[in-house]
Order: C-alpha cells, then sequence, then structure tokens
C-alpha cells in the first residue's frame, strides 16, 4: 500500500500565476475536517492581490482542479501565506 503525503512542495498555479509552494494538512478531530495550508514563494503579482484586499483564491497543482483557499499574510519575507479546508489540491491520506 502506498503511503499518501501530508504535505506537498513545488510548483503550482495560485489564480493564473505560476508559483512554487510549500503546503501541509492534517485532520482536525475537533470539527472533523482537513486543514491544510503553507506558503507561497514570494511572488509579486501575489503580494499585490493580497495587499489589494483579494483573499478568496484558487491553486492548482499540476493535473489537478483548482481548489479554493484563502491568502492570509504576507510574511517577513515576502511570501505569502494561505490555507484552506476540505480536500487539499494533492493526494493525501485525508
Amino acid at each position: 500500500m502506498t503511503e499518501l503525503p501530508d504535505d506537498y512542495t513545488g510548483p503550482a498555479l495560485v489564480e493564473g500565476a505560476a508559483v512554487t509552494v510549500t503546503l501541509r494538512g492534517r485532520f482536525e478531530p475537533v470539527d472533523g475536517r482537513y486543514h491544510w495550508g503553507g506558503r507561497i514563494a514570494p511572488h509579486a503579482d501575489i503580494e499585490l492581490l493580497l495587499r489589494t484586499g483579494r483573499r478568496a483564491v484558487t491553486i492548482q497543482l499540476e493535473q489537478g482542479p483548482p481548489t479554493p483557499c484563502r491568502l492570509i499574510e504576507v510574511d517577513p519575507w515576502s511570501g505569502v501565506r494561505l490555507r484552506g479546508t476540505g480536500r487539499p489540491p494533492w493526494a493525501t491520506r485525508a
């Protein structure tokens, strides 16, 4: 049986912009849902989206479907943090 990861690092599309992401997820027993999130490497277009008030976006990995998520904040290194709930954009055990 193949073990599926609870994380992903690699290329993605966020609102059509090619970015590099580091994502992690976990099942939260309190609400019974899978929570995932992480960081988009510094990218001027994504940072501009957040700074102009855009929060709801989609992320897409390789051949997967677009998955809704939220931009949270710009970190001290100019990366953008994001968060999602439910099925993540990569194949997991969830």
